[in-house]
């Protein structure tokens, strides 16, 4: 009995590795997705246990939210009523440029918006210990002729345009996104924004520029959280659709082109209305908050990016920059930083060291449109959306000010020059000879340095110690890896 389970056991192994060999010949002209041990690294066990407790399995999808100004990124799984629930939110490390969306190459802005993330995106080869690339730009995006290229979230905490976490965490986050591919998922949604998406944080911000793009990419967040699904994202006439569906006398779904007029469609009903109440509330709040006096954040120039505080703390004449601490975080009680800093990071400036800038300039307030008596409602399910936000929405919340009698004034926030750029990563894992050629923008030239290679493997976050780290790696974006993909592997055909 025993030599019959053994053999039994034996033949099991031998066809899991025939299996494996298979695969890594169909995708020989490619880096696999878990072809070393970095990328071969389990998941914790403490996180296995998290995803029990939250009726979660190992492989079931994920999703992926950022937000700049509080400088965390959260990952929510799917448990097994079908909904997605957060399973672990990380702080990060380091991230670059400013509040608002990337709009051109080398401009260092760190990407926002809705974003969809695939095995091909994933690079077990990345320079920066490990990455994926973040799919900026999108249809959206280059519709308005956005350019940038290369734009990852990755490890080594080092950032021109990327979202940097440690080592140690983005193996630890690497791994989630893995097993999800692995269970069958065929992409992961990553939602990046300026910062959440509260009536507070709107109101502080009203005036900014980027606020009718702000308010776009809130309603699929919305969405978001009101169903605690992925909301399907389509594009048209420049902006973007959260849900759409087909009328219901259509015989075909609509097809969305994001330069073309919008086809006709529809939004659920229980969605749009949960939608409606939401935004209606946050609309209610975010207009309190501003005739009882909310200060109109500074628009900064020239302040690159920001860190959380976790690790502020622990770099020498460390700043968060422009992130701040967000409501109710457990983050800032963490006994040490969950990774190893390394050495060469470079923190963004304090905001403070550029008072001899002068004061903040006073904001302009716009006036809302005489018509507009009160926010206006969410528009209604069934109606096709209207063309894309134009500079007269920037006043929108300034409106809702000037009707309170709120004169506004800004808060003494300043700016800093902005940092030295560093050169950005290009390392590329070997490929063979036969690989398809690259088709996405040439990597920029890679500066290399005098230092001890990286060792292959990093502990889990919970474990990782408090020391900064002795290596040099140049700070940059990650590489896009090739674009032939593992989708057959997993059925995933885009």
């Amino acid at each position: 009995m025993i030599n019959r389970s053994l053999v039994r056991a034996l033949v099991t192994s031998a066809v899991l590795v025939g299996a494996g060999v298979l695969m890594a010949g169909c995708n020989s002209d490619q880096i696999s997705l878990a072809n070393n041990a970095k990328a071969n690294q389990p998941v914790p066990p403490k996180l296995i246990a998290d995803m029990a407790a939250k009726d979660m399995d190992l492989q079931s999808p994920i999703l992926v939210r950022l937000f700049k100004q509080e400088a965390e990124l959260e990952i929510w799984k799917q448990d097994r009523s079908g909904r997605f629930a957060l399973l672990k939110t990380y702080p990060i490390c380091r991230w670059s440029g400013d509040l608002g969306p990337k709009i051109k190459e080398g401009d260092r802005q760190a990407p926002e918006g809705f974003y969809s993330i695939s095995p091909a995106q994933m690079n077990p080869q990345s320079a920066y210990y490990l990455s994926f690339n973040t799919g900026y730009p999108n249809a959206f995006d280059k519709a308005l002729g956005r350019t940038g290229s290369q734009l990852m979230v990755h490890g080594d905490c080092s950032s021109r345009g990327c979202y940097a976490m440690t080592d140690e965490q983005i193996a630890e986050i690497y791994s989630l996104g893995r097993e999800s591919f692995f269970g069958g998922q065929k992409s992961f949604q990553l939602q990046a924004y300026p910062f959440r998406m509260t009536p507070a944080n709107m109101a502080k911000h009203r005036n900014n520029p980027h606020m009718p793009f702000w308010k776009m990419i809130k309603e699929g967040n919305d969405h978001f959280e009101v169903t605690r699904q992925e909301p399907k994202v389509d594009f048209c006439e420049k902006k973007y659709v959260f849900d759409a569906a087909k009328p219901p006398n259509a015989t075909k779904d609509p097809v969305f082109d994001a330069s073309a007029k919008c086809p006709a469609y529809v939004i659920p009903d229980e969605i749009a209305d949960a939608v409606r109440e939401k935004q209606a509330t946050d609309l209610a709040e975010t207009a309190r908050l501003i005739a009882k006096g909310t200060p109109v954040a500074r628009i900064n120039t020239g302040i690159d990016g920001g860190m959380h505080r976790v690790f502020a703390a622990r770099v020498p004449e460390g700043s968060t920059g422009l992130s701040e601490p967000g409501d109710g975080s457990s983050l800032s009680l963490m006994a040490r930083a969950p990774g190893t800093v390394p050495s060469h990071v470079n923190p963004p400036k304090a905001p403070s060291e550029n008072l001899l800038m002068g004061p903040p300039e006073q904001p302009k307030l716009v006036a809302a449109p005489a018509a507009a008596s009160a926010p206006a409602p969410a528009a209604a399910s069934t109606r096709v959306a209207n063309a894309a936000p134009t500079a007269q929405d920037d006043g929108f919340f300034s409106g809702l000010a000037r009707k309170v009698g709120l004169g506004g004034a800004a808060d003494a926030t300043a700016s800093t020059p902005p940092s030295k750029p560093k050169a950005a990563e290009t390392k590329q894992a070997p490929r063979p000879e036969a690989a398809a050629p690259k088709t996405t923008t040439a990597a920029k030239p890679e500066a290399k340095h005098a230092a001890a290679s990286r060792p292959p493997l990093k502990p889990s976050v919970s474990d990782s110690p408090a020391p900064a780290a002795k290596d040099n790696q140049v700070a940059g974006s990650a590489p896009i890896i090739s674009t032939n993909s593992f989708d057959s592997r997993f059925g995933a055909v885009k």
